[in-house]
Formats: C-alpha cells, structure tokens, sequence
C-alpha cells in the first residue's frame, strides 16, 4: 500500500467517524459504471463526506472538481487532491495570456470533459458557490454541457444532509455531526431538452433525493 493509499483509508475512516455517514442508495446500486454525481453545495467538507460514502472500489475511479488556486496553494493541499482524491483542477478565474494583455481562450470545461473522455466519473456541485439556504440555488450550465457531450455517462443527484453544521461556512475544524448521503435515480435524458428546463429538472431531482421527499 502506497502512502497515498493509506492515508486516502485513514481519511475516510476519520470522515466516518465525524460524520456518522453512510451512503444511502436510493435509487441506484452502488456499481461501478461511469456516473456524475451532482450534489447540493454546503461546505468545504462536502466532496470529502461524497468520497468516503462509496464503497473503496468505486472512489478509485470517481474524482471530485477543486479549485486550483485554493487547493494549489500549499504542498499539502496540492498532495492532498492529487495524490488521495485524484482530484480535477480547475481554474475560478481565466488566466493572462503570453502577451499579459489579454486572458486565454481556455474552456473551463476542459478538464472535466477530458476526465469523462478517460472513463473516469465526477463529483460535481452545480451551484457553483456554497449555500447556507437550505435548498440549492439556480444550477449553472456546466452540468448541461457535460451531459450533452457524455450521453451515455450516468447523472446521479446526491442530497448531502448535516454536513454544513459538522463544518460550516468560515470554519477550518469539524464537529462530530450525523450526516447523510442519499444518492438517488439516474436522471433521465429527454431528446432535444434545453438548457433552462434540464438545468430545473436537475434541480428538482436533487431536491426529490433529500430524506423525507417522495
């Protein structure tokens, strides 16, 4: 076993032991086939609880998204999301271009895209931002693309409960909180739907995931 490998056991043991959590597959088996998870968005905490919700075999190919300026920004960090989570980077802000001017033409997609394109399955929180309001905001767009370039890949919502009072917005150290992780029906596609209405139906699938909704 690597030292990546046992810290990535030791990892989802802790997480475990915090949180309590265990996944809840409510409408799909736990099967290793290419998905995207989609999820609310509370905390820092929220790729972790995801990752050490899936059984062992399945975090080896499902990689979470990270910020790169964040999660660059120190040896750890950086070892951390390469190394243990397998982490895809991806940039917040477009970057200058050669001539310091201008900024690039790169698709933040990029990254994303080229993870599917090599088999591999994602964690993905369409809100973009964190939010303490109890239910998710608008979904940007990037799910809707993935989706249409990747027809075939599973779109799995994710209702993740609790995690924002074990670490809340602005806080560095959690508190032992029972969490959930409910992962529910793949969403199913529809011919020739636009962005708007999918965007709102991945919307309200993740809502229809939480315990408790029928």
């Amino acid at each position: 076993m690597t030292r990546a490998e046992a810290f990535a056991a030791l990892l989802a043991f802790v997480a475990r032991l915090i949180t309590g959590a265990q996944g809840h597959w409510r409408g799909c088996p736990p099967k290793a086939e290419q998905r995207i998870y989609f999820a609310n968005h509370q905390s820092h905490f929220d790729w972790v609880l995801i990752w050490a919700a899936l059984p062992q075999d399945l975090r080896a190919n499902t990689r979470p998204i990270a910020a790169r300026d964040y999660w660059t920004s120190s040896p750890f960090k950086a070892w951390l999301t390469r190394e243990v989570f397998h982490a895809v980077y991806v940039n917040r802000t477009r970057t200058k271009d050669a001539s310091g001017l201008g900024t690039d033409d790169q698709d933040p997609l990029e990254p994303l895209l080229e993870a599917l394109s090599h088999g591999d399955s994602l964690v993905i929180f369409p809100e973009g931002t964190r939010s303490n309001k109890g239910e998710p905001q608008a979904f940007k767009s990037g799910l809707y693309h993935l989706a249409q370039a990747h027809p075939l890949v599973q779109l799995i919502p994710t209702w993740i409960d609790n995690v924002q009072r074990v670490m809340p917005k602005g806080e560095v150290v959690p508190v032992p909180i029972l969490c959930t992780v409910t992962f529910g029906a793949p969403l199913p596609r529809i011919d020739g739907e636009d962005k708007r209405d999918f965007l709102e139906r991945a919307r309200a699938a993740v809502l229809a995931t939480r315990p408790g909704r029928t």
